[in-house]
């Protein structure tokens, strides 16, 4: 399978080549300067990519914010050559951060002064322009180091976005329920939580020190308050991969504030833009194996499905009522990925599965609901859902897949640019977008 990538040194476009062997795929590319490349993307464990590769009818951007100069990747904004419209904007509202974690995409370091509330309101109206009422994710840094974080939800929902989130790790969170609660009053849907595991020497390894106590904390505090929670697990081999399938119960445990687990396999780039080799690499098909073998088979792999919005190599998704302890699956994945689908009708739909089941359910008194209702009410409550999404970094990089990108980071000059080029960064940790933003 041909397609393009970068080169891990200079930057430079390439052409790259995916192949098979020992049933695992890699790319190979080769640099004129600095030589050849090659890295695993998927290791097959019953799943070919093949298989999994679910084809799609491209979208069309009607408001294109910057203009096709030099191709892909170098007119991020969007372009009128990107394929799928913005399913989650991300603003990154802050770069101070209270943990200083091993692992991190944005290598916070805290030395730039944060937006302003006018600044953040240019960015709203831009995506509202570009993207119309798409899901907003606050990020950072840790957004909730801003003490008006409740003033920028207050000002998204302003604008009519269906679904406002907080990627944080959740310090603030435990120790200031009168902050929680401000951010739940200004219109706060949903806490991305990370939750890298159930031991607290997976966070001495990969944050610095212990906090499960601390995320249990933010749990109960969201329980509270009506806030959604989505545990956010980085998946770092030999330090918590098996650790996976007691995630996954913790997380049913604490349903149905938790909604859900969203896995994100470690990306090398940010923080950690070493060179990787294979075993520093787990792949999706390999998350699917684990979930599968570690919740003793409960969870089965027919039930993780390939994603209807972005390429089908960037995540999977799945989506269970939890019932008698045991995670029942809604949907099962179809036989038939080679079909054409609409990449517009699949954004419209991540949109709304996302709105709809990583927020936090209303309970409505028995006596004013109908039986119907009330059977309604109970399969929402006890909905739970299990994804993954494997962010691409300079080694790995597939410009068809940037291409087919549904999340954005809104930059201040406006721009929309998908996340994984966003924060893409080469051997020596020099980036094409995220250190450049401030200056075009």
């Amino acid at each position: 399978m041909h397609t393009t990538s970068l080169c891990p040194i200079c930057l430079r476009k390439l052409e790259a080549y995916m192949y098979e062997e020992d049933k695992s795929t890699y790319m190979k590319k080769e640099c004129p300067e600095h030589g050849e490349f090659k890295t695993l993307v998927w290791r097959d464990t019953g799943t070919s990519m093949q298989e999994w590769i679910r084809t799609k009818e491209r979208a069309h951007i009607k408001n294109p914010i910057t203009k096709v100069e030099k191709g892909c990747p170098y007119d991020c904004g969007l372009c009128s050559a990107h394929r799928q419209h913005t399913c989650t904007a991300l603003l990154e509202v802050t770069k101070r951060c209270n943990l200083h974690c091993q692992f991190c995409f944005a290598d916070a370091l805290g030395q730039t002064q944060d937006p302003t509330l006018e600044q953040i309101r240019f960015q709203f109206e831009t995506i509202f322009r570009v993207s119309g009422k798409c899901n907003i994710q606050l990020s950072g840094g840790e957004p909730t180091m801003r003490d008006d974080l409740p003033k920028i939800v207050a000002l998204a929902a302003s604008f009519g976005f269906p679904f406002i989130q907080v990627n944080t790790n959740g310090i603030r969170l435990a120790q200031d329920e009168r902050y929680l609660k401000s951010l739940k009053e200004a219109g706060l849907h949903s806490v991305f939580l990370q939750f890298d595991g159930t031991d607290d020497k997976i966070y001495k390894a990969l944050r610095g020190k212990a906090l499960f106590e601390l995320k249990k904390e933010v749990i109960q505090n969201c329980q509270k308050y009506g806030i959604g929670v989505v545990l956010v697990p980085t998946l770092v081999p030999k330090i918590n991969i098996d650790n996976i399938g007691d995630i996954v119960r913790f997380g049913m445990q604490h349903s149905p504030t938790v909604r859900g687990v969203h896995f994100q396999p470690v990306s090398y780039f940010g923080r950690i833009p070493k060179e990787p080799s294979h075993e520093d690499r787990i792949t999706l098909p390999e998350v699917m194996h684990h979930i599968y073998e570690q919740t003793d088979k409960m969870v089965s792999l027919e039930s993780m499905q390939p994603p209807g919005c972005e390429n089908s190599l960037c995540s999977f998704n799945g989506n269970y009522l939890v019932e008698d302890g045991v995670l029942k699956p809604i949907s099962k994945r179809s036989c038939c990925t080679s079909q054409l689908s609409s990449a517009t009708e699949g954004a419209n739909k991540a949109k709304a599965f996302v709105a709809r089941n990583w927020s936090y359910q209303k309970q409505v008194q028995e006596e004013k609901l109908s039986d119907w209702d009330k059977i309604l009410e109970s399969i929402q409550n006890r909905t739970f859902c299990l994804s993954g999404m494997a962010f691409q970094d300079v080694w790995n990089v597939n410009l068809e897949r940037i291409r087919d990108c549904c999340i954005h980071v809104s930059t201040l000059d406006g721009r929309l640019i998908p996340f994984c080029m966003y924060n893409l960064t080469n051997k020596d940790g020099v980036s094409l977008y995220r250190d450049n933003v401030a200056e075009r």
